[in-house]
């Protein structure tokens, strides 16, 4: 660390659980990965089919987006539901997996020096995933808890903390490493944070059951035009930087140590911390 800040930052959040530790009476993060672009190659078709589904890449992703670039590459669901299964296919070939849900996703390739280093977001239901996206599953977490947990890992202040401890990949053991709270889903808090990530995450019919889930009637209240993700993101910051118990100061030091982002988003992330601690966002 290079200042006595840093310290006081670091400190601030270490009193929260490992987010891989294994909690009773609350909710836990389990991740997995699925298909692997080499050994799997075999399943992969270039064109879409009747029967195929997309399978997702990491550049298909940013943070609380899933369209980012269009898919590559698809997998006949009935090969994918095969693989995934393995050994269990007999008795369980009628068993709801992963890929037929909304889950919680982030880039294994990951460098400190970028822009952000943490590019998470939720994948719709119906799609596969390659090895180099970290996935939640689902049955580990309900929506509500996918979109809070999508929130604050998007935040600077958890960017900040993972990307000094990383060159270029954030490994399944770095991020469950990584200090988060651990609310109930009752907690006001939780309710805050899941019902904004939901609302940047939630622009198309795909998305409607997550929605629901979150507190909001359908895609349709999803955030689409550029002013109101800024405020729902600066609202996020706000939100996630009092959650760990930080002061102004010490969200405006973290702030500098990102000079790729907007001079404006940093002033809007300050004044919302401020409102947050007025109680004028909640």
């Amino acid at each position: 660390f290079r200042s006595a800040t840093d310290v006081s930052i670091v400190n601030k959040m270490l009193v929260f659980p490992a987010v891989g530790e294994k909690r009773e009476g609350v909710w836990n993060v389990k991740l997995t990965n699925e298909f692997h672009m080499t050994n799997d190659s075999q399943l992969f078709h270039t064109e879409p089919s009747d029967g195929r589904l997309p399978l997702y890449e990491g550049r298909m992703i940013h943070q609380f987006v899933s369209d980012q670039a269009p898919p590559k590459y698809w997998i006949d669901e009935s090969e994918g539901r095969t693989s995934i299964l393995g050994t269990r296919v007999k008795a369980a070939s009628t068993e709801k997996l992963g890929y037929e849900s909304a889950r919680f996703a982030f880039r294994e390739i990951a460098r400190s020096t970028d822009a952000r280093t943490m590019i998470a977001s939720i994948l719709p239901p119906r799609v596969f995933a390659n090895h180099k996206l970290m996935v939640g599953r689902p049955e580990s977490m309900s929506g509500a808890v996918a979109a809070y947990l999508l929130g604050v890992v998007n935040s600077v202040t958890f960017d900040y903390l993972i990307r000094q401890q990383v060159a270029s990949s954030i490994s399944m053991y770095a991020f469950y490493q990584m200090p988060v709270p651990r609310l109930v889903e009752t907690d006001p808090s939780l309710r805050s944070i899941s019902i904004r990530s939901a609302r940047l995450v939630c622009t198309s019919p795909p998305f409607d059951p997550l929605a629901r889930e979150c507190g909001l009637e359908s895609h349709k209240v999803g955030a689409t035009d550029p002013a109101t993700r800024e405020r729902l993101r600066a609202e996020l910051e706000g939100l996630v930087a009092h959650l760990y118990g930080l002061n102004e100061d010490e969200l405006a030091h973290i702030l500098k140590s990102f000079p790729l982002m907007p001079e404006p988003s940093k002033v809007a992330a300050l004044n919302a911390l401020r409102d947050v601690q007025k109680g004028l966002i909640s």
